[in-house]
């Protein structure tokens, strides 16, 4: 019975001390913020017709759609094209800040806000990539994905180094930052534009009242007790949240590979023969053909495909074998990309999978990126001497309570070993 109780305790102090997977959640937020950044920028040109208030799937249809379904997009408050330019290019810019860790807490509301604006504005675009961004857009507001390879993890170091020093550091971006999006929020529920579906308004709400909580208790709170109290239910959230993407993908996998498994193509093993002979699918229809020529190759892919999706939720508690078929999965997955020419889906997948990455591998991945980009300071110019390369976030203390960044609590690194 103690031993019980021994294990009880530690696993609520581990979800409660520190938010987990800090590389991890970082990965998450650089894949699918880097996916739809190149996807708005490769479909600028064609934002029009794809989003566009005169586009195929024009105003009136898509007011029709959204009154039946109440689903939320701000590209449906005003018709005009000076409103859907400034919306494309906010979530162009929100993909961006958040590609790079600028107040990750505030930007992640404005990622998602621009993926479900204009996913929602015309839901007949996408290749199925688009149903794990919209998911995953959602996830990431919960989340502390800015712990590392981020601004915010540059300047939460930064400030620690200035309090050593005994300056004072004030952040006026991010109390900005969401002051504007408060007025924005009260401005658009005033006027009746949130109306439909209650889900988002609701998130939306709860974000904004929980970082005016945040930056209330920091900025007047006399004690250090009430920001703890309020960190350790932000690690909580963060941890779930981390989960569900888990659970999200392996769901994603099991279901794929069970509905392939009573398809008779994937019975009899050529199912991947056919859309290699698609023109829509076939970018490169030499490379198609040399694949499709080898029954043998088109067999044995066939197969492996279902095996792997229908294996890989049952090998998590075994850490080779997942890593195995995890790689098995990107290499799919990249080749889905050049082959099929789908690879905003192969790069929204494979940022989905990074989740169950090892920490030893990602902070490799971290030093080896930091090792280049110093080498190429070097050559350009543009630095002098080596580079500072940050370590992982160290243990939060309660000796200077509200003096964290909201955006990088600077917690404990504590990440999935495998």
């Amino acid at each position: 019975m103690n031993r019980f109780a021994l294990a009880v305790s530690t696993a609520i102090a581990r979800l409660t001390e520190a938010a987990l997977g800090p590389y991890q959640s970082a990965m998450i937020r650089i894949g699918f913020s880097a996916t739809w950044l190149l996807f708005l920028l490769r479909e600028l040109p064609h934002r029009q017709e794809l989003y566009g208030p005169d586009g195929p799937w024009n105003w009136n249809l898509a007011e029709q759609l959204i009154s039946t379904n109440g689903a939320f997009t701000t590209l449906m408050w005003s018709s005009g094209q000076f409103w859907f330019e400034t919306v494309y290019v906010l979530a162009v810019l929100s993909s961006l800040l958040l590609l790079l860790g600028w107040h990750t807490r505030a930007v992640s509301v404005l990622f998602m806000v621009g993926v479900l604006s204009l996913q929602n504005r015309s839901v007949f675009m996408g290749d199925g990539g688009d149903n794990v961004l919209h998911l995953m857009s959602i996830y990431l507001v919960l989340t502390r994905c800015g712990q590392v390879w981020s601004l915010d993890e540059r300047r939460a170091r930064r400030t620690r180094e200035a309090h050593a020093r005994g300056e004072h550091v004030v952040d006026r971006a991010g109390p900005a930052l969401w002051g504007v999006l408060g007025l924005v929020l009260v401005s658009a529920t005033l006027l009746g534009r949130l109306d439909g579906d209650w889900v988002v308004p609701a998130l939306l709400w709860a974000l904004w009242l929980a970082q005016a909580l945040w930056w209330a208790v920091g900025r007047f709170g006399r004690s250090g007790q009430s920001r703890i109290m309020l960190d350790v239910i932000a690690n909580i959230v963060h941890n779930g949240a981390l989960l569900v993407i888990m659970a999200e993908a392996c769901l994603i996998y099991a279901t794929a590979g069970w509905y392939k498994i009573q398809g008779s193509r994937w019975q009899d093993g050529t199912a991947v023969y056919y859309p290699l002979h698609l023109e829509s699918f076939s970018p490169w229809p030499a490379l198609a053909d040399l694949l499709a020529a080898n029954g043998l190759m088109v067999m044995l892919v066939t197969y492996g495909t279902v095996a792997v999706q229908v294996a890989f939720p049952f090998t998590l508690f075994n850490r080779r074998v997942k890593n195995v078929l995890l790689a098995v999965m990107i290499t799919e997955h990249a080749v889905i990309a050049v082959v099929l020419g789908l690879p905003f889906f192969s790069l929204a997948m494979i940022a989905a999978d990074s989740v169950f990455l090892p920490t030893p591998f990602l902070r490799r991945l971290g030093d080896g990126a930091a090792r280049v980009r110093a080498r190429l300071r070097t050559r350009l110019g543009g630095g002098a001497g080596t580079p500072v390369v940050p370590g992982p976030p160290k243990q939060r203390t309660p000796k200077e309570p509200g003096r964290e960044n909201p955006e990088n609590p600077d917690p404990a690194h504590v990440g999935f070993p495998a």
